[in-house]
């Protein structure tokens, strides 16, 4: 398993984190003043710059992997990050409402190892902080129609992105209905995740490329370079839902089984088990709520039929195409090896 990020995160980092906060900043300066002392501080505790009482504070956040895919294919692609910036972190911004929102439907208590905001402040002041994210996003954006980039590719930015939230908003309509169901398919599955994870991964990508070439043949490699990254990237985290460890990922070991959660290995083991062992599983995920020997129970039959194999069998799958794809861009060396080295990263990481 891999601890260290790949060396496109540093490379952005601060740039990143630079921009987010002081757009975040102006915003509620010009546009959310009278509101500052409250829903900005929940804002800047969602985004992780502080506690709850609005003191700074210095822990691991998320990982800005939209934002520095953004960035990187700029750069990959011939262009430079300062016109790639407010894309960047309007892209950011969206994603955040979407934890925001996600953390409500899906009652989660605990991200990036502290509690979640709707934990803290409510679901109505948790509802309201992820709409006005996505407002500042929407803002963001339309201020590429005052920077130096053409007025035609600033409309095309905002409607990809926008397009893009869309497709992930829809994805997790998706997700949210097929909870409580046992017969959902892989390919369903796989189709729900890359409308919910994969649309903003994929417009990262795209939008980067498109910023940095303009070239139809160029973005359309980075854009399914992208959209092989986003099944890679939840495919992944849907392994740390169930063997991860939780010093690395904030979440008890065999979570999302204990919420009945329908990510991909128990999809793929509720349609692969057998006739004994799929009676077993309805039986368990038919209870009200589960214990310790059930999660065991579910994850003996997961060994037996060989789901971690066949998700393991997959992510190889995705991490191939996501490298065919980037290379058939002809993107310098430099580029491409720190490409193999994030897809590396995303195959393996353990948080």
């Amino acid at each position: 398993m891999v601890d260290q990020l790949p060396s496109i995160f540093d490379q952005y980092k601060s740039y990143i984190n630079f921009y987010l906060k002081s757009g975040l900043d102006q915003k509620a300066d010009s546009q959310l003043s009278g509101f500052k002392n409250n829903l900005y501080n929940i804002l800047s505790y969602g985004m992780g710059w502080t506690d709850k009482s609005g003191n700074p504070v210095n822990i691991p956040g998320g990982k800005l992997l939209r934002p520095t895919l953004c960035l990187f294919a700029t750069e990959a692609s011939g262009g430079k990050t300062d016109k790639a910036i407010k894309t960047a972190i309007a892209l950011e911004y969206i994603h955040n409402f979407s934890l925001f929102h996600d953390d409500i439907q899906d009652q989660d208590e605990i991200r990036h190892h502290r509690p979640t905001v709707w934990f803290v402040w409510g679901k109505p002041k948790a509802i309201t902080a992820g709409n006005v994210l996505r407002s500042i996003a929407d803002v963001t954006s339309s201020d590429l129609l005052s920077s130096d980039i053409k007025h035609t590719d600033a409309v095309t930015i905002s409607k990809t992105m926008t397009t893009g939230y869309l497709e992930m908003i829809e994805g997790q309509f998706l997700d949210l209905s097929y909870e409580s169901r046992h017969d959902i398919t892989v390919q369903e599955y796989l189709d729900m995740i890359s409308h919910k994870t994969g649309a903003l991964i994929r417009c990262s990508m795209e939008l980067g490329a498109h910023i940095g070439s303009g070239d139809n043949e160029v973005i359309e490699s980075f854009r399914e370079s992208g959209r092989a990254l986003g099944y890679l990237f939840q495919i992944t985290d849907d392994v740390l839902g169930i063997w991860g460890d939780k010093s690395k990922t904030g979440k008890p070991v065999g979570q999302d089984i204990a919420r009945k959660k329908n990510s991909l290995p128990v999809v793929h083991a509720l349609s692969n088990a057998d006739n004994k062992q799929s009676s077993v599983l309805k039986s368990i995920y038919g209870k009200e709520e589960l214990d310790n020997n059930d999660v065991d129970a579910v994850l003996n039959i997961m060994e037996s039929i060989g789901t971690k194999n066949y998700i393991k069998s997959l992510a190889d799958k995705y991490s191939k195409s996501a490298l065919k794809s980037f290379s058939s861009a002809k993107i310098d060396s430099e580029f491409v090896a720190n490409f193999e080295e994030l897809v590396q990263f995303l195959s393996t990481r353990n948080h």
